[in-house]
């Protein structure tokens, strides 16, 4: 399944049947999108107790949503240096 990295850290990961990715998020914000929405969000296995979370992809997927989530993912994760070329003017 593909997995996504940044200087070899993992930041996003696809489930193996593709229903479902799971990627890094801040202190706290897993919790609560899983109770604001459990039929879309889910703690994984394995890399949720460290505050990972899971959203389902489908038929209805807010994709705007979804590659917010996997933008504050690799913001979690990548260098300072690399961050900083996401928020330079356009």
């Amino acid at each position: 399944a593909p997995a996504f990295r940044v200087r070899d850290k993992l930041f996003v990961m696809v489930s193996e049947d593709g229903r479902s990715l799971t990627m890094k998020a801040a202190p706290g914000v897993q919790p609560m999108l899983v109770a604001s929405d459990p039929d879309r969000f889910f703690v994984p296995r394995y890399v949720g107790p460290k505050g990972w979370v899971g959203v389902w992809v489908g038929p209805g997927t807010d994709w705007e949503e979804l590659g917010e989530l996997v933008e504050d993912s690799y913001r979690l994760v990548a260098p300072k240096r690399l961050v900083a070329l996401l928020d330079r003017p356009a």
